[in-house]
């Protein structure tokens, strides 16, 4: 229902925003065809499967640790593969943004079952997603990959669930249920555009360093909404912005990268 949602919002904007520049891009050569499907399966179905699945039978906690370790895997990737530079003031940053993460949840996963392979599995396909999509953003426009995310991997994930049994549950569903849908859709939405925005516009890695702040987000708003005392994890999240924040300065030091934003 989530990405259904975005999925429809993304359009929406396309449809409406193009003198802003929220524009498609129609692919020239079939490796983009291709590519926009492989991302589709590999970034917005078969990783929200694993992942929701892994997270029923698994903690929130090992869920967390295992989820954040995208940045380590999109490092490995991108240096290879996109020839990305790290620098030692990177490995500091991820250092440090790994470590709090572990802290923040109490330890390192002691062992993967079922769940915890689920959601490594999911992490590992979005890893590739990134590194993929960073390559056609060179040719193609963030919009369209968001589109080809979006709304491809949203038919792939109504095939699975007709093939599993749960499509009728659409239907099942309450007001409050599609309030939540709405709501959490207009939010994945915003991510996937502002995303590969991002992604034409500087490496992945320092992309993919960013989402690591969504840790001193959550508690803060846990501390708002539930009460949740800041003082147990103020040096974990104080670890969290300072890698951040290394990972920001390379970004300003080094010059930009020019925003792929194809003309046709």
């Amino acid at each position: 229902m989530k990405n259904l949602v975005a999925a429809v919002v993304l359009v929406g904007v396309v449809a409406a925003g193009g003198r802003a520049g929220a524009r498609l891009t129609r692919p020239t050569v079939r490796r983009e065809w291709v590519g926009l499907g492989v991302v589709a399966v590999v970034g917005g179905s078969v990783p929200f499967v694993l992942f929701f699945e892994g997270l029923a039978r698994a903690s929130s906690g090992q869920s967390a640790v295992i989820h954040k370790t995208l940045l380590v895997w999109v490092a490995l990737l991108a240096v290879p593969l996109l020839r990305e530079r790290l620098t030692a003031w990177h490995g500091i940053a991820v250092l440090l943004l790994v470590v709090a993460q572990v802290g923040l949840v109490g330890g390192v996963p002691s062992a993967l079952a079922s769940g915890e392979l689920m959601i490594l599995g999911a992490t590992l396909l979005w890893s590739v997603e990134v590194v993929l999509a960073k390559r056609l953003l060179a040719g193609l426009s963030s919009w369209t990959l968001g589109v080809a995310r979006m709304a491809g991997g949203s038919v792939v994930l109504v095939v699975w669930s007709a093939t599993q049994g749960h499509l009728a549950g659409l239907g099942a569903v309450e007001a409050a249920g599609w309030g939540w849908a709405l709501l959490t859709g207009v939010v994945l939405a915003g991510y996937v555009a502002t995303w590969f925005g991002a992604l034409a516009r500087a490496q992945a890695v320092d992309v993919t360093a960013v989402l690591v702040l969504a840790a001193p987000i959550t508690a803060v708003l846990s501390a708002v909404v539930d009460g949740t005392a800041l003082g147990p994890q103020a040096l974990w999240l104080l670890m969290v912005v300072a890698g951040a924040a290394l990972v920001s300065r390379q970004v300003w030091v080094r010059p930009a990268l020019p925003a792929v934003v194809p003309a046709t």
